[in-house]
């Protein structure tokens, strides 16, 4: 039984009633009289029954099971610091995280649509991109132009796909270190993510590189990396490439600069006017999203 079922209902009713209608892409009406969601929205979102949920937020059902308590984290978009409060409350361990998760915060999308003059994509933690602008397909070329298995960051530089980013030697090892220390950080938050354990495995075969960095068990963040990148029409662009990882999601938020007046920021400047009147933000399909095989090229 929950140490409190009182606390965990108040606590779950807070959170639905601070929950923002519009970012849950639900209308607002001026007759809507919930600041939050309505309970039968949220158990619509997480698949349980309305009567189910009333019991919980009004203290009258005990230890709700693990899998309920994952529907309602996701259906809330709980950060993780709530989501193991959430499972203390309703008296069950905290499980590992079984999948890398891709849900796409509509923050994290105005974020990257609002980012129209700089190359940027999110990723998830296995490197597979969620969606990108189109200042991201101009510079590094569109990920839906690779067949899906080689769209994937790591897959494409260990198995020696082609690529508009020049690196020097001492780059390409520090790039190298910093991608293997991230995977095996992720591979150890999300045991069960059969996606990525497929991904770990396709590359120490293919690069004995990659199987001499995995060996090694270090673990990291890779969080930013100065690139040179080849591009057919501007030449060579000398770019800041700046990794923001969201707490709620474990999303990595990529976004290339140049530095203010240099040769590189100007051509920047030039791809940008190319991309005026063209879509901002590409989503990779929901479908394809599903089997996760995919990621952005680089």
């Amino acid at each position: 039984m929950a140490a409190s079922t009182n606390e965990f209902g108040a606590t779950l009713r807070s959170w639905r009633d601070r929950a923002a209608p519009e970012e849950f892409g639900l209308p607002v009406t001026p007759h809507r009289r919930v600041r939050g969601l309505r309970r039968q929205e949220l158990a619509r979102m997480a698949g349980v029954s309305l009567d189910y949920l009333i019991q919980l937020e009004q203290g009258r059902a005990s230890a709700p099971s693990p899998g309920v308590l994952t529907a309602l984290v996701r259906a809330l978009r709980l950060t993780e610091a709530e989501r193991e409060h959430l499972f203390r409350l309703a008296g069950q361990l905290v499980p590992a995280e079984k999948r890398i998760r891709d849900t796409l915060p509509h923050s994290v999308r105005r974020l990257v649509e609002q980012l129209s003059a700089s190359p940027a994509a999110v990723c998830d933690a296995g490197w597979n991109p969620i969606v990108w602008n189109a200042m991201w397909s101009a510079a590094i070329g569109n990920p839906h132009e690779r067949p899906e298995r080689e769209r994937n960051i790591a897959r494409r530089h260990f198995t020696g796909l082609p690529t508009r980013v020049v690196r020097t030697r001492v780059e390409q090892g520090e790039f190298e270190e910093a991608v293997v220390a991230d995977l095996r950080s992720s591979s150890g938050k999300y045991p069960n993510d059969q996606c990525l354990a497929q991904l770990i495995a396709d590359l120490r075969e293919a690069s004995p590189r990659f199987r001499i960095l995995w060996e090694s068990r270090r673990v990291g963040v890779y969080e930013q990396e100065h690139k040179t990148i080849d591009h057919p029409q501007l030449g060579m662009l000398q770019v800041d490439c700046d990794i923001l990882t969201t707490h709620r999601n474990d999303l990595r938020v990529v976004v290339y600069t140049a530095a203010p007046g240099s040769p590189s920021a100007k051509g920047l400047e030039e791809l940008s006017a190319t991309c005026t009147g063209k879509p901002q933000l590409v989503d990779l399909p929901r479908e394809d999203r599903a089997g996760r095989g995919r990621p952005a090229q680089e």
